[in-house]
């Protein structure tokens, strides 16, 4: 029996953050409030957040605030997503993935008091499989949920689903009070109008309940008096404040008046000064180039050749002067952390640039570049990362005509596969490196670069066969596989995993990024 699995480390969805105004002022840190257990904690960040419903979640801020106040099946130790643990319930898994038996922890509670049961299990994710406009929805395709008895809770798939559990871990599946939110309009037969009851009180059994919500200001949580898990929280009120601008946010903390800033960039961290920490890490998040594959978008350019090339083409380290803290080169379309992911990238070699050039068939046309120019993603903007791609494909003999546009714009191009040349990010939705199979000949990402299933059969078992894995070994090796085999022979070329920071204020310790749901509130406590 499998009771746990071995998973990647990092992640995060490529989600469109909302550019919402910001704010300072109003809940000031400057009262040593952070300097004991029971005062306020005061969050800044960037909003991207449209309710305080998990079944609804799903962007940095909404993941973050469902944390707090609503509790998952599973759960991840810390900022390591590498391996699930406990969280609700203990599970099992049968010997082909298919189906996975959990155990609900005896005693727990939700904030009014009552048991968790697994009704309330059920009623919780079969409410988001319900819903057609949840976001989170798809997370849970093609699982057949079952309560089997008060504490008992089965799922069920036609095909192995080894990362179920890295799934269940997901802030959006919080669990409710399904006695409540019924009550209130939730359902299970996509006719659910709980929302507007979600945005103004809680009914989960997490540290944290809400007191106010305002998705354009502040967002303020209270202690859960009920919560009786493992995260006590040390302080009785925390206040997550919408500030758009990072230079704000970094003299916000300066000044005392936050304790914790999420969105600072590689180069205001860098020099932070006495008082201030920083906790830097590469966010999962990859920034690659797409060379499509369809002779109607590509021409006679349409070669996986012409990405082999690019790839030997660039001068990695200089592109990565551009990220700042925390950031790391991308190893292949799996970045560095996750199962199967390269040990190292690729290097520079232009004599390989050159042959690969030549049998692409490549004799000085011009290529289109495109990209999202009002989207920074980890600090990393595009337009001087593309200026710098195309200086380097110069140097190659590759002549580079720059194709900046709005990310909504843009976005369109990449999705429809009309883009011939592109430049985009990719992040996964949940903690396991079967997030990156869509880059797969046939699959999503691969789609969009025009690469058919037919145009690559051995790549396209390889995936299935990651895909398919119940073994953990065989499963690890089949990743690695896969990532080589796209390394060597796929049109896409990773470039960078962008850097995560999260500043804080020497009175409080805890404050770490985590990929799943951004920063676990209840981890944050007094300095010492």
């Amino acid at each position: 029996m499998l009771s746990t699995l071995r998973t990647p480390a990092i992640v995060l969805g490529a989600v469109a953050l909302l550019a919402l105004t910001g704010c300072s002022g109003g809940n000031s840190a400057n009262n040593d409030g952070g300097a004991k257990s029971g005062a306020s904690l005061v969050i800044d960040t960037a909003f991207s957040v449209e309710t305080a419903d998990p079944g609804h979640t799903y962007d940095p801020t909404g993941n973050m605030l469902a944390k707090a106040m609503y509790e998952t099946l599973v759960d991840f130790k810390g900022s390591d997503v590498s391996t699930p643990i406990p969280g609700l319930a203990s599970w099992e898994a049968n010997d082909s993935a298919t189906e996975f038996t959990f155990t609900l922890e005896d005693g727990r509670v939700f904030s009014d008091g009552t048991p968790i049961e697994a009704k309330d299990v059920v009623f919780s994710l079969q409410r988001i499989q319900g819903m057609a406009d949840a976001k989170p929805n798809f997370l849970l395709a093609g699982v057949t949920i079952t309560e089997v008895d008060e504490k008992t809770i089965l799922f069920s798939t036609e095909t192995p689903l080894l990362q179920l559990p890295a799934i269940l871990a997901n802030p959006a599946l919080g669990i409710v009070n399904a006695d409540v939110v019924m009550k209130n309009g939730g359902s299970t037969d996509g006719s659910d109008s709980a929302q507007k009851y979600f945005d103004g009180a809680s009914a989960g059994s997490g540290p944290f309940v809400l007191d106010t919500l305002d998705l354009s200001s502040q967002i303020v949580l209270k202690k859960n008096d009920e919560y009786n898990g493992d995260e006590e929280p040390a302080y009785d009120r925390v206040v997550i404040r919408n500030v758009s601008e990072s230079a704000t946010q970094l003299a916000n903390l300066k000044g005392g008046d936050s304790m914790v800033a999420m969105d600072l960039n590689g180069d205001q961290v860098s020099g932070l000064g006495d008082g201030l920490n920083v906790d830097s890490v590469p966010s999962g998040q990859t920034i690659f180039l797409l060379l499509n594959q369809s002779t109607g978008v590509a021409g006679d350019l349409a070669n996986v050749k012409l990405a082999e090339g690019i790839r030997y083409a660039l001068d990695y380290p200089a592109l990565l002067e551009l990220a700042g803290a925390g950031a790391e080169q991308a190893t292949g379309v799996i970045p560095p952390g996750f199962e199967g992911a390269l040990g190292k990238g690729v290097t520079q070699d232009l004599g390989k640039a050159k042959a690969a050039f030549d049998a692409a068939g490549y004799t000085g046309q011009t290529l289109k570049l495109q990209f999202p120019n009002d989207y920074p993603v980890g600090g990393v903007e595009f337009t001087p990362l593309a200026e710098r791609i195309q200086a380097q494909l110069k140097d190659a003999g590759v002549t580079v005509e720059l194709a900046p546009a709005p990310f909504a714009t843009e976005l369109d191009a990449y999705v429809n596969g009309t883009e011939g040349f592109g430049l985009w990010f990719w992040g996964p939705d949940y903690a396991d490196s079967a997030n990156f199979l869509p880059f797969g000949p046939g699959l999503k990402v691969g789609l969009r670069a025009g690469w058919e299933q037919s145009a690559n059969p051995e790549i396209a078992s390889i995936a299935a066969d990651a895909a398919s894995a119940t073994d953990p070994d065989k499963r690890t090796a089949a990743f690695t596989k896969f990532a080589e085999t796209m390394q060597a022979s796929g049109p896409f070329v990773p470039l960078i995993v962008p850097g995560r920071n999260i500043a804080t204020s020497d009175k409080v310790d805890g404050a770490v990024y985590n990929s799943v749901w951004e920063m676990d509130i209840a981890e944050i406590t007094p300095a010492g």
